[in-house]
């Protein structure tokens, strides 16, 4: 198991996690949540990062699931923030976006389209921006409903 410990957050940071509001009641569940923008493919040094910026509604995330063809290797768990974190990875075909599958017990699940970390800002905030408007659309881009 790998330990990390908590990240300070900055505005920079917040720039690098987008979510999009829940759809009303009675509308059909989206498939993605938001993007995430990481800095680095080594998902043990990033995840602290990305459940720091997670609202507090969500709950604590226990499991994450992510492409394997995008992280380098990590250990099946991780400790963030005095919380043991499962991590797995599935391989899925290259031509659908890589996502990360947060999984909170009692609370939900969610999808986030991960934008590559060599990604230039203006590719990730276009990727990012682009998540909002594909939901609008009431198009999805992950591969299941919650």
């Amino acid at each position: 198991m790998t330990l990390a410990p908590p990240p300070r957050l900055s505005s920079s940071s917040a720039a690098r996690l987008r979510l999009v509001a829940q759809p009303a009641q009675g509308h059909m569940p989206r498939r993605i949540d938001g993007a995430w923008w990481p800095r680095s493919p080594d998902l043990t040094s990033e995840l602290p990062w990305l459940l720091a910026g997670l609202p507090q509604s969500w709950g604590q995330v226990s499991s994450v699931l992510v492409d394997g063809a995008v992280w380098s290797p990590f250990p099946a768990r991780q400790l963030v923030a005095d919380q043991v974190v499962r991590l797995s990875r599935t391989h899925t075909q290259q031509r659908t976006p890589s996502t990360v599958c947060l999984l909170a017990p009692g609370r939900g699940r969610w999808d986030l389209l991960v934008v590559p970390p060599t990604a230039t800002e203006a590719e990730a905030m276009r990727l990012m921006d682009s998540v909002d408007t594909v939901v609008k659309d009431g198009v999805g881009l992950g591969t299941a409903v919650r």
